[in-house]
């Protein structure tokens, strides 16, 4: 549970939390990389020395400064050195090159960029249409001829630095803008406070039953909010160390596990997936893993999971890089619902509600919307971006964008992404949900179902699923629409059916429909009207 008593709103900045951890306990480990350790003292002095040197660099309180970076410890120590100044850190993410990397890291306005040297090509090819005046890189740059200063990222900390004065920040501050996967379109830049942070690495503390022997493990990209909310952070409000990699690796995933000594995990999208595809090894149970967050994860795997892997509880959750959590389902032995989101968290009120932002009844399906019940729950507003956050807060809710549902015992259930749901012959379908029936064929590794307009009416749809499968596995088209048309309603099978090698994602595994949709019906798509496929409706 959370250490430290963060009760006063004062205390709630992230550069003071770190502090008072350096003060309480100098000595306890807080990150580990490698066979490295930094103890909360030495982070501290060394995020202390990054804020002064960055200070050199002339960043001040509200500048913006851009990252280009793997998951290291150089990304925390730049990120509470920012923190501290008053300054704002504005990752990216480290798959973009291109017009997609200009364009983002044009919009994050930082004059100062901080980056990786394996990425300094990147930039050097698009230098002219950048706008950084410095670059802060770690490791070796490449030869190439750069038209701005480069700094080595050591210089930063060459002489130290003092505490830098803190009194003037507010928990509401921003303190970083983390662009959204951009999985429906552009991504847009949340800007996440103090406050918003902390309170969703004090509410995963509280819902993965955090102990004070507890060790975290994360090797989620530092751009996505979860490495730092449920790692970085919540090891930070319970004085606990946290392991980081740079990468996910379904093969040496357990063993990492292990070298860390790690107690408790989170893997969002398909990292489970495919860990729990991997073939059974003798040694599965051998980690030391006691909780797991795993987000999504179909409920009849989550038993299967915990006997395979030596776990000892599994929690779910609901939430938006927006709003840090808005949903938890803690296996405390409560009986959850089946499939059902679970109880709403602390500083949040939700609501379904229709396209005019009216309540929808029990039993039908609304847009999920939140807003606070205390200051600073939710995000600050999209940076640079009035319009988004104007539309996003329509008539004092948040609207999430995700279309949900409601039992009359008061359970939640996700239904779909509202750009994803699927609507033809007056039926709307829920691709969430055809794709959990195309999922449970035993061929079946990965599925993604989504739209192609319908020739009758534009406003209408027929399902096309593309499907991935497991590893030396085969099923042909029609059996696989036969098999949904076996197990699940009738109007779930697709007309439309594409075996890819993988599908377009985000590296932490959340599948970009709008590719697929762009894609429509290639030559290489099975159509179940033109093959003579039918559909049984009895």
């Amino acid at each position: 549970m959370p250490l430290l008593n963060l009760d006063d709103p004062a205390d709630r900045i992230l550069g003071k939390v770190l502090r008072r951890n350096a003060e309480l306990r100098p000595d306890a480990v807080y990150l580990m990389s490698g066979d490295q350790r930094w103890t909360y003292a030495q982070v501290n002095d060394r995020a202390n020395a990054y804020a002064a040197g960055l200070a050199r660099l002339g960043v001040e309180r509200g500048d913006t400064v851009a990252f280009l970076m793997k998951t290291c410890v150089e990304f925390v120590f730049a990120t509470f050195g920012l923190m501290k100044l008053g300054a704002v850190w504005v990752p990216t993410n480290t798959d973009y090159k291109g017009a997609w990397l200009r364009d983002t890291l044009n919009d994050s306005r930082a004059d100062v960029l901080i980056a990786d040297a394996a990425f300094m090509p990147r930039i050097g090819e698009l230098q002219k249409d950048l706008r950084f005046e410095r670059i802060v890189v770690r490791g070796e740059a490449d030869a190439f001829e750069y038209d701005v200063q480069l700094h080595p990222i050591d210089e930063l900390a060459m002489d130290g630095g003092g505490e830098p004065d803190q009194q003037a920040l507010s928990y509401g501050d921003t303190a970083a803008v983390l662009w959204t996967s951009g999985t429906t379109g552009r991504s847009k830049g949340v800007m996440q406070s103090h406050n918003a942070w902390i309170r969703g690495a004090i509410s995963g503390a509280v819902t993965s039953n955090t102990r004070d022997d507890d060790v975290m493990y994360c090797c989620l990209p530092m751009y996505n909010s979860a490495s730092w909310v449920a790692n970085v952070y919540r090891a930070l409000v319970c004085g606990l160390p946290v392991g980081i990699d740079a990468d996910f690796s379904a093969s040496t995933f357990w063993k990492r596990c292990a070298h860390y000594g790690a107690t408790q995990t989170f893997t969002l999208g398909a990292m489970h997936m495919f860990l729990w595809n991997a073939p059974p090894q003798p040694d599965d149970r051998d980690n030391p893993v006691r909780h797991a967050s795993m987000v999504p994860l179909p409920d009849h795997l989550i038993q299967p999971i915990k006997d395979r892997f030596g776990i000892a509880t599994i929690d779910q959750g609901y939430g938006q890089s927006e709003a840090m959590g808005i949903f938890q389902r803690r296996d405390d032995g409560t009986v959850w619902a089946p499939g059902s989101l679970g109880g709403v968290l602390p500083g949040i009120e939700v609501a379904l509600v229709d396209d005019d932002d009216r309540p929808v009844p029990i039993g039908e399906v609304g847009e999920i919307c939140a807003r606070p019940t205390e200051p600073y729950v939710l995000f600050n507003g999209y940076f640079n971006n009035d319009e988004a956050t104007l539309r996003s807060f329509r008539n004092l809710w948040y609207h999430t964008g995700d279309l949900g549902k409601r039992d009359e015992a008061g359970n939640y259930y996700f239904v779909d992404r509202k750009a994803d749901f699927i609507r033809y012959k007056g039926r709307n379908i829920s691709s969430f949900a055809v794709e959990a029936a195309v999922n449970a064929h035993p061929a079946v590794a990965q599925s993604a179902a989504h739209g192609v307009t319908a020739a009758e009416l534009d406003s209408e749809a027929e399902v096309k699923v593309c499907v991935v499968l497991k590893p030396g596995a085969t099923v042909a088209p029609d059996e696989l629409a036969r098999f949904v048309n076996d197990n699940a309603p009738y109007f779930f099978v697709p007309r439309y059916v594409e075996f890819l090698d993988a599908l377009p994602s985000t590296p932490t595994g959340r599948v970009q429909k709008f590719v697929l949709r762009d894609r429509g019906v290639t030559p290489e798509t099975w159509d179940g009207v033109k093959a003579g496929f039918v559909v049984r409706k009895d």
